[in-house]
């Protein structure tokens, strides 16, 4: 016996014929035959069970009720004249003797018709998310969630890792992102930060002896909603490991995330070990970005010295990249839509032109590259009917990276769509020079080591090197072109650390006021470690086979980073805001 039932509505089989059952459940649908004859489908957690109302008695109570109420039923199951091999309760169906009402719905219409309501408006699914979790579809994918949640769990600590929660009330810290600050009430004035992540945390308790560990981590940013990000909050398989290197956190991910790709994915295969490693600098240059999807087959290539004299402008002077289609059937309407498309997510223009079954160039910009046909098969490996997508322009590397995902998605035989293909991207820079300062900055993790160590800082600070050809310890987990996760091997030595940080001109003293625990902690001996941190969110949206990563959260945000079920964010009330010493200005105040 289930609770305040005998069977679920997913369990009843021909063996049970006979029986004197009862069921709990929400009641979906009711479809009326006769004055005191229809059909009910009762709908729990598990599953959905057919009644059959053959009485008076049981038709008026049944009338009485709304659809998706909830209702216990007892009665006596047979055999179905109709059977239904789609359903796993296909060949049987309850009929009922009494019907109890458990939990009224008041309403007569429904925002949205429940096994539907993924067709609904987006606004409405989320305002109703307790309706819209109803769906058995919707379901399934939280249900995946705890499943790929628990076998992480479950693989982690058999590699000898310890789950340790770290703080959610912390400092402030300069991680990328905008913190979310929370008033510290018995401290006026003064704020404490939701995690961006787990970062410091981890890293201290590998100074403090802890060898292995891990946390199925929640961390905040006030950032903007994309198709795989989700705004405010998200979750991360959080990793630590002392004493290891790139390669201890390349084997442990390696090992631990193909089975579960394979055993819970939308595809069963997924990338053996080892990982793909492609150079950070080699995957924008030959695919167009550091999230390659290589279940595509196509790549680029850069052909700029070909057009420094083109009549074309867009392309005379410019850096200029090409990709190579081949036994592409697509129309001329249909490239043109394609590079519309591109050119609205990249910012930037394309163009194309192909070479026809007969050999010659024609289509789109053929006419400005004709006199170039010799070197560009040379160039491209050019055949009959093949279509050649151009970038040209600042954008380039962007514009054909999208190009190469676009195409490649959208020209049969080029992607190799039902897998899931890992690599690693390696080698980052460790700096760049910031779009707004104009200066020196980190490009990615400020607690990277620099690959070389403080030698190679040294010969930066002397004009020895370009501080831009460093590189750092830092890897990305990229799967199917999306970014999984970013790690490092940490820079666990304050003097590294100290001169790395001068390169972008912040001194031992901005250090220790920026860092001051890990700083310190790190003056008491701290072994070498390395981590990583696979985003949970991600990884589901995954394995599900979603574009959008709210259809694997339970209760998501919309793209403006508001809960309109909850109502979040708020006001609130005067006397709060005195407790905490905060004062709401306006515009008109400032």
């Amino acid at each position: 016996m289930m609770q305040s039932r005998t069977h679920t509505c997913n369990a009843l089989r021909l063996e049970h014929v006979g029986a004197h059952v009862k069921l709990v459940g929400w009641m979906e649908n009711v479809r009326e035959v006769g004055s005191n004859f229809a059909f009910v489908v009762l709908r729990d957690f598990y599953g959905t069970t057919q009644l059959v109302i053959e009485s008076e008695e049981m038709m008026r109570a049944v009338k009485g009720i709304n659809k998706e109420s909830t209702i216990s039923v007892e009665g006596v199951v047979r055999e179905r004249a109709s059977k239904n091999p789609k359903l796993p309760t296909g060949e049987i169906e309850v009929v009922p003797e009494k019907i109890e009402l458990l939990g009224r719905c008041r309403y007569n219409e429904l925002p949205f018709e429940i096994n539907r309501s993924r067709e609904a408006d987006e606004l409405q699914r989320l305002k109703y998310r307790y309706l819209d979790l109803r769906n058995p579809a919707v379901k399934r994918n939280i249900i995946l969630r705890c499943n790929v949640v628990a076998a992480l769990r479950k693989a982690m600590m058999e590699h000898d890792f310890l789950e340790i929660t770290t703080p959610i009330l912390t400092a402030s810290s300069p991680e990328g992102a905008r913190d979310y600050l929370v008033p510290a009430r018995k401290h006026p004035g003064k704020f404490y930060a939701l995690p961006q992540a787990p970062q410091q945390f981890k890293q201290l308790l590998m100074t403090s002896g802890f060898d292995r560990y891990f946390q199925i981590a929640p961390c905040f940013r006030d950032e903007d909603a994309r198709g795989d990000r989700s705004p405010g909050e998200f979750y991360q398989l959080d990793m630590e490991m002392a004493f290891a290197s790139q390669e201890d956190v390349f084997a442990v991910c390696e090992d631990v995330l193909p089975p579960i790709f394979a055993k819970y994915g939308t595809y069963d295969i997924a990338s053996q070990p080892p990982f793909r490693r492609i150079k950070y600098l080699d995957a924008l240059e030959t695919y167009g970005s550091d999230k390659p999807d290589l279940r595509i087959d196509l790549t680029a290539k850069n052909v700029s010295a070909l057009f420094e004299d083109c009549e074309f402008d867009a392309l005379r002077g410019n850096v200029v990249k090409a990709v190579a289609i081949s036994n592409c059937s697509l129309t001329r309407k249909q490239i043109e839509k394609l590079l519309t498309d591109c050119e609205v997510q990249s910012g930037s223009k394309g163009y194309w032109f192909k070479m026809d079954e007969s050999g010659e160039l024609a289509g789109g910009i053929a006419k400005f590259v004709v006199g170039k046909k010799e070197a560009l098969i040379e160039a491209l490996g050019l055949a009959p009917n093949t279509l050649v997508v151009v970038a040209a322009g600042e954008l380039a590397t962007k514009s054909v990276g999208v190009m190469i995902k676009t195409f490649g998605a959208n020209c049969e035989g080029h992607m190799d769509k039902a897998r899931y293909e890992f690599c690693w991207i390696v080698d980052f820079p460790m700096y760049e020079i910031g779009d707004e300062s104009g200066e020196l900055e980190f490009c990615h993790n400020p607690f990277s080591m620099p690959a070389g160590g403080l030698e190679v800082l040294l010969k930066a600070e002397r004009g020895e090197i370009d501080p831009l050809t460093i590189t750092a310890d830092q890897y990305d987990l990229v799967c199917n072109g999306v970014e999984l996760s970013s790690g490092a091997v940490r820079n666990h030595d304050p003097e590294i650390m100290i001169k790395a940080f001068e390169l972008v001109r912040l001194g031992e003293d901005d250090v220790k006021a920026k860092f001051p625990a890990m700083y310190n902690a790190f003056c008491y001996g701290a072994p070498p470690h390395a981590g990583i941190a696979p985003g949970v969110d991600r990884m589901v949206m995954l394995l599900a086979g979603e574009d959008s990563i709210r259809e694997i959260i339970p209760f998501p945000m919309n793209k403006n980073a508001q809960d309109v079920m909850m109502g979040a964010p708020s006001e609130v009330t005067q006397k709060q805001l005195d407790e905490l010493h905060i004062a709401v200005t306006t515009a008109e105040d400032a």
